[in-house]
């Protein structure tokens, strides 16, 4: 839509070419060494993901981005979009990630948000003997269970230890030594023993999610921000927000908010058409465009939340607006094994398999390879 609607501003033809999205990062690595990539690609902001941002920069298969697009990289996460100085990416807008929470069917059921997590754990008892559960999981899906961990961590790692990624990849730290880890997981434990994931979370799919937060059946799961928005926009009545998970006793709330895609240019690309893809970013950095990209995507300004933030995100704001989030953790890994071994880990533990020693190791393993 937006590529349309700048073609009409400008007269510049743009010809989008879809992937799909289990083969994105494979397709797009073979195109670009293989010298017939896009002009203009989107890709993960750092180096944990599949379709990650940084190793290609490294491999000098991008192109440097000017400083429309550099002043779009959020404060602190400047590790994540460039090297030696330089930005690869441009970042399209901040997605917040921690509980997705539906107010009508926690207030149906006479729960209201736990000031702690030990509040939250001891009304999963009585949620669970009315045939309802406190959280909704896709247990068989391994990146579900792993965004839990992530969104938990928000409190119990980053918010006292926001660069403990860079101490991981010093050395100076360990997944298995880390006490915030530790307590990630055993929180995760502890919630299984108390019932409050649904029945056959261990089991269950991405379906059981849209279910569980449409009909009300389950007051929480834990999505990306954006996909509360969609699901709000798919179901009529539906007014699912995103809530930080709370704290441990004595804890602030605090939250992981970043941006999941960044725009990047093919230094193999002609220099006009790298001209002109430097033109469309630099469009895409004005205000009103960003702004109209947030309202399709669903997310919160790569600035800010604003006047126009959507009311999925209204009761992050404060945290947003005080800086009191970090990117998603995974985004700064050294490569997507580490978080594959944090999520079936997870998986693992919510199935009664494992223990939390075994999945932290099983981490540093991935990290150190």
């Amino acid at each position: 839509m937006l590529a349309e609607q700048y073609s009409e501003e400008t007269g510049v033809q743009i010809e989008t070419q879809p992937l799909p999205p289990d083969s994105y990062g494979l397709t797009i690595r073979t195109q670009l060494q293989g010298g017939n990539a896009p002009d203009l690609m989107m890709f993960s902001p750092g180096a944990g993901q599949a379709n990650a941002v940084l190793p290609l920069a490294e491999a000098n298969l991008l192109e440097p981005l000017g400083e429309e697009s550099a002043a779009l990289v959020p404060e602190g996460s400047e590790s994540l979009y460039g090297i030696d100085g330089e930005v690869y990416a441009q970042p399209t807008n901040l997605i917040p990630v921690g509980m997705t929470w539906n107010p009508t069917a926690a207030s149906d059921a006479g729960v209201e948000i736990p000031e702690n997590s030990d509040g939250l754990i001891d009304a999963c008892g009585p949620l669970a003997d009315e045939g309802k559960s406190m959280f909704v999981v896709a247990g068989s899906v391994p990146p579900n269970p792993g965004l839990m961990a992530m969104a938990i961590s928000a409190t119990r790692v980053y918010a006292e230890t926001p660069d403990w990624n860079e101490q991981r990849a010093a050395g100076d730290v360990s997944f298995a030594d880390s006490e915030g880890w530790q307590e990630t997981l055993q929180t995760v434990v502890d919630m299984n023993e108390a019932g409050c994931f649904q029945q056959g979370a261990a089991g269950a799919g991405f379906d059981a999610i849209t279910q569980g937060m449409t009909q009300g059946t389950s007051l929480g799961g834990f999505l990306p921000g954006s996909a509360a928005n969609e699901l709000n926009n798919a179901t009529p009545g539906l007014a699912l927000e995103v809530q930080p998970f709370p704290p441990a006793e004595g804890g602030e709330p605090y939250l992981l908010a970043s941006s999941n895609y960044a725009l990047s240019i093919n230094a193999a690309a002609e220099d006009p058409q790298k001209q002109a893809a430097q033109e469309f970013l630099a469009w895409m950095a004005e205000p009103e465009n960003a702004a109209r990209f947030t309202e399709i995507q669903g997310g919160v300004a790569i600035t800010g939340p604003d006047e126009n933030l959507n009311p999925v995100f209204e009761p992050v704001r404060e945290l947003l607006e005080s800086g009191s989030y970090a990117p998603l953790p995974n985004l700064s890994w050294p490569n997507p094994g580490v978080y594959d071994a944090l999520a079936t880990g997870v998986q693992g533990l919510i199935a009664g398999q494992g223990d939390i020693d075994s999945v932290l190791q099983g981490v540093d393993q991935a990290w150190d390879q």
